[in-house]
């Protein structure tokens, strides 16, 4: 398996738990290929260690919503115990563990952890441009309203011109002045 395949193998198997990315023990043992106990064991050896920002166990209603909702996961709910490595739990199982295949499969779970972080940095600032997007697109919308609301009566079909009337009539302002004095009233 080449590099690239083994962090994607790996980013698959990180999970989001109390905002945190961490890895699950029987997970990181597989990785390290070893035992779920053995690795246990060797952070129960080695507890000074591991710090609750390192590692923690998951509480019986993290395991079933867990166990829910990862497919792969479904054995979990049978579990009595689950742990809980944060990047720098899965660096220190590595080095309590002290094989070769530990170090050098930490150092893909080092760059593994790395690139979702920059993922989720890239994410993040996509999300910032696309709400300024957004915002802009807003005031945009407003102002072709407003230019709109007053193009409309632009729009609207002329009124047909008034028909001429039939007969004769008389203009008041055509009359001489002698004839219009003589029409007012006194």
């Amino acid at each position: 398996m080449n590099e690239s395949d083994s962090m994607a193998e790996i980013v698959r198997i990180i999970y989001c738990l109390r905002d945190q990315r961490v890895m699950l023990d029987r997970d990181l043992a597989g990785i390290y290929r070893i035992e779920t106990r053995v690795l246990n064991q060797a952070v129960k050896r080695n507890q000074d260690r591991f710090p609750a920002d390192f590692q923690f166990e998951l509480s019986r209603e993290e395991i079933l919503r867990m166990s829910q909702t990862v497919t792969s996961l479904r054995k979990l709910k049978y579990s009595k115990q689950v742990r809980a490595f944060t990047e720098h739990g899965t660096l220190m199982a590595a080095t309590v563990l002290n094989s070769p295949l530990a170090v050098v499969m930490s150092v893909y779970i080092v760059r593994a952890f790395v690139k979702m972080r920059e993922d989720l940095a890239t994410n993040a600032a996509i999300l910032k441009r696309l709400a300024e997007i957004d915002r802009t697109l807003l005031l945009h919308d407003a102002g072709l309203r407003d230019i709109y609301e007053k193009l409309r009566p632009l729009l609207a079909p002329l009124p047909d011109p008034p028909r001429p009337e039939i007969g004769f009539h008389i203009r008041e302002d055509s009359l001489p002045y002698r004839v219009k004095k003589q029409n007012a009233k006194p």
